[in-house]
């Protein structure tokens, strides 16, 4: 049985994390490890597994664990890693954007594999460390990786995206507020989200000559959970071509789904799967995605990750289903 450790166990990210994790068949959780939740059962930060009496967060960490998932904020996971230590055998998973971009995957001489398994899992394979992807990165780039490929992205790329309140985190801000949250949308970071710089490495990584601008306006939205975004650029593909091209890029995917029909967030939310809806609208190819910010934005993409290099079957401890209505 694979001895887990989460680090930050008290977020939303860490919340879905040990959700998935209790009921995964080839784990046991070890530790939560949370400073400010130190001595408190789970149930009393995360009330809805009040099944889990036997789980208590701790400020102690056990540096021999299989595997450790960092549920920390952005710039945290490495501050963390200089005050503390794993064994040369502990594989880490890092769900912030610390390691993420090509010039900071090598930290303290550990080596850090961008955890997005449709474009690296050879890597993860052999993986000993993850930088898990971002919610918003991770459904544009399902979104466009078909396309630069193909060698097919050469215009500027145009993308909307819209996020549920819990991509914000638990922290509460003047934004994330119920009272201004509800029944709002508004743009924010626009053209200058942090996700775009990861977002640019992959497609660089399959059109070496990409040189145009993905042009990204993020939403707040009004509800809870889940991404939808919408892309578009220019192209000379019909659209039964693009639908070809599409599928065989993700014709060993488990959890991304090319749909034919209209993409409506209701069909992802509450899954690990992102579902993709590829159209031609006169020169312009539109491309939808959707995926759970929670999820297969952290911490579902976290565990397939974990299973890949593990040697397990990647949908192991995934296989939910959403709720529709």
């Amino acid at each position: 049985m694979t001895q887990v450790g989460i680090i930050g166990s008290g977020g939303y990210v860490a919340g879905e994390l040990i959700r998935c994790l209790v009921h995964h068949p080839e784990v046991k959780i070890d530790f939560m490890y949370s400073n400010s939740q130190a001595g408190k059962k789970i149930a009393e930060v995360h009330e809805d597994l009040y099944n889990c009496p036997e789980l208590t967060f701790t400020n102690k960490i056990n540096s021999d664990v299989d595997v450790v998932f960092l549920c920390l904020g952005h710039g945290n996971s490495s501050k963390f890693l200089n005050e503390n230590s794993f064994s040369d055998q502990t594989k880490i998973i890092d769900l912030s954007n610390d390691f993420r971009l090509n010039d900071a995957a090598h930290y303290q001489g550990k080596d850090f594999v961008y955890g997005l398994v449709e474009l690296n899992k050879h890597q993860i394979k052999q993986a000993k460390n993850i930088a898990n992807p971002g919610c918003f990165a991770t459904a544009i780039q399902l979104g466009l990786l078909p396309l630069a490929k193909a060698g097919l992205l050469q215009n500027d790329v145009h993308v909307n995206a819209i996020t549920g309140s819990t991509g914000a985190g638990q922290s509460l801000s003047a934004t994330s507020h119920f009272s201004w949250r509800n029944n709002n949308v508004s743009i924010y970071k626009g053209f200058k989200h942090q996700h775009l710089d990861e977002i640019t490495e992959s497609v660089v990584s399959l059109q070496k000559r990409f040189n145009n601008d993905i042009n990204f306006i993020p939403v707040r939205g009004d509800f809870t959970r889940g991404i939808f975004a919408s892309m578009y650029t220019k192209c000379d593909l019909t659209e039964n071509e693009l639908i070809d091209l599409y599928k065989e890029f993700y014709k060993d995917a488990k959890f991304t789904f090319i749909n034919s029909n209209t993409v409506h967030l209701k069909q992802v939310v509450n899954t690990n799967n992102c579902l993709i809806q590829v159209q031609k609208i006169d020169n312009k190819v539109l491309i939808t995605s959707a995926l759970d910010n929670l999820l297969r934005g952290a911490a579902g993409q976290a565990i397939q990750n974990m299973n890949i290099m593990l040697g397990l079957d990647e949908t192991t401890g995934l296989n939910f289903k959403a709720n529709y209505y």
